[in-house]
């Protein structure tokens, strides 16, 4: 999630461990700790676009390396706190900070390798968005009191919010897949793989996604809470293929290599880019939940075959894309969902 957010899940994580007499102290320990994972953010190579891809999210955030990672965010912070805490405390709140990132960002849709060094698997729990206020602010402000009156106990409190408002997002993320099957139902299509995820910000609105004999399907749900489930038209677009869609692509370019690194991160869910034959994206993450142009990309240039593949960002938000998402937050761009047959 966003650094502001690890740093007030760490804060909490930590305080919660503290004394009254410590709690300030232990609140600044884990909000710096809980930030420290994401310096794999600095693993990049002005040659080689597609590496810091590889290493984000990353050893940095791997359980086996929490002890690591708490070691050295406490030898970090001990001259600034040495002499107010022993040792071994400080260890003890900035590794309950430090630990606390990788499980929170294994929640949203990115994908973390918590298993690292004995599994590449990248997991994401797809039950929070990457920058949501409903979770962080609430959190915020009890952190705040907490740090204020020193009082360890409103972290606590804080934590189980958290830990509420997670378990919310399991529920709404098992309903909007459960939507999502009926929608592929509806138009005959069988699911080999797919599945929900949360859109920025809220807990409402879900991009779904699928694949279906060869073609990848996209549609934003709405899962009802107290209305009519609603669902937005399917859009789709064939599964990129290198061999069919590029087949210039040798085995032993650069580009073929990087084309296979970029479908290793993206799991597999690459598509070419509506309008843009050059770029080949992403499909899991697009800027509206309904749209098949997906949020980032690479790009396939024939004169450069033998070199690294440019990595392209494709994140221009005009102000009809915030209107269309509002709307489709508040229901009203969204059509109400009848099961075929109903």
């Amino acid at each position: 999630m966003d650094p502001l957010t690890q740093g007030v899940i760490g804060a909490i994580a930590a305080q919660t461990a503290s004394r009254r007499a410590q709690a300030r102290l232990a609140a600044g320990a884990g909000f710096a700790s809980g930030m420290l994972p994401d310096i794999d953010v600095l693993i990049r190579s002005d040659v080689d676009p597609l590496l810091f891809l590889e290493y984000h999210r990353h050893f940095t955030h791997a359980l086996a390396f929490i002890p690591v990672g708490g070691l050295i965010a406490s030898l970090l912070l001990w001259p600034w706190l040495r002499g107010r805490m022993s040792f071994a405390r400080l260890y003890l709140f900035a590794t309950l900070g430090y630990g606390s990132h990788g499980l929170l960002d294994a929640c949203t849709t990115y994908g973390t390798r918590l298993l690292w060094p004995f599994s590449d698997l990248r997991v994401a729990w797809h039950n929070v968005a990457v920058i949501d206020p409903f979770f962080t602010v609430p959190l915020l402000g009890l952190l705040i009191f907490a740090v204020w009156k020193r009082r360890p106990q409103l972290a606590r409190i804080a934590l189980a919010l958290g830990i509420g408002y997670l378990s919310l997002g399991v529920v709404q993320r098992d309903r909007a897949d459960a939507l999502l099957a009926r929608v592929a139902a509806s138009e005959g299509h069988r699911i080999e793989r797919g599945g929900a995820k949360p859109t920025l910000g809220n807990l409402l609105v879900w991009r779904g996604v699928y694949e279906s004999d060869g073609w990848l399907y996209a549609v934003a749900l709405r899962p009802g809470i107290f209305g009519e489930d609603r669902t937005s038209a399917l859009v789709r677009t064939r599964l990129f293929d290198p061999p069919r869609d590029a087949p210039w692509i040798e085995p032993d370019m650069q580009l073929a290599r990087d084309v296979q690194r970029f479908s290793h991160f993206s799991d597999g869910w690459l598509s070419r880019v509506p309008g843009r034959e050059d770029l080949v994206g992403d499909f899991r993450y697009a800027l509206l939940p309904d749209r098949a142009s997906p949020l980032w990309a690479i790009r396939l240039d024939r004169q450069r075959s033998d070199e690294y593949a440019d990595y392209v960002a494709l994140r221009e938000v005009g102000p009809d894309d915030l209107r269309r998402f509002a709307c489709m937050i508040g229901g009203s761009c969204l059509t109400p969902f009848a099961d075929a047959g109903q």
